[in-house]
């Protein structure tokens, strides 16, 4: 199945080597194959200000399993390198979340697809239009999706490639 978006962030311990390591990791899964991926981006973090920015990206994979298995395999991941959940919009090592899974509108309690909250931000929007600019969301092309957001406290790292 393709068309399965996952952002990856992370604010702590050296938070460029932390997603490079992780899309290491998932591009090693034997159920997963990385189609494409965007630039890493630097943003500001939402929520509780007071912490380290973030670095961003967003990959596309082929995956032939559920959403609920992709969900519990990203959760796993991110127990492995050491993520803990304390603090909502807090600091982490890692954050994995599916933001699109194929064409699928999925609302099962832990796991909402699309994203509920990528169509406000610009560290998932613009790393997703990198690598799917022709992309429709529910019909509405993600270039429309985009200008609808703020885009101001976005760097795209552009030294930086996997």
């Amino acid at each position: 199945m393709k068309n399965i978006y996952v952002a990856l962030g992370s604010n702590l311990n050296n938070p460029i080597y932390q997603v490079k390591k992780v899309v290491d990791h998932l591009s090693n899964q034997s159920d997963i194959k990385i189609l494409n991926l965007s630039s890493l981006y630097q943003t500001k973090p939402v929520g509780i200000t007071d912490q380290p920015d973030f670095i961003n990206a967003v990959i596309e994979i082929e995956y032939h399993k559920t959403p609920q298995e992709l969900l519990n395999l990203l959760l796993d991941i991110e127990k492995f390198y050491g993520r803990v959940r304390l603090i909502k919009n807090g600091p982490r090592i890692i954050d994995l979340d599916i933001i699109l899974f194929d064409q699928m509108i999925l609302n099962e309690g832990d796991l909402v697809i699309p994203h509920p909250r990528m169509f406000e931000r610009s560290f998932v929007m613009l790393p997703l239009m990198e690598i799917a600019p022709n992309l429709k969301i529910n019909k509405i092309p993600i270039e429309t999706l985009v200008r609808n957001i703020s885009t101001t406290d976005i760097i795209k790292i552009t030294d930086e490639h996997f």
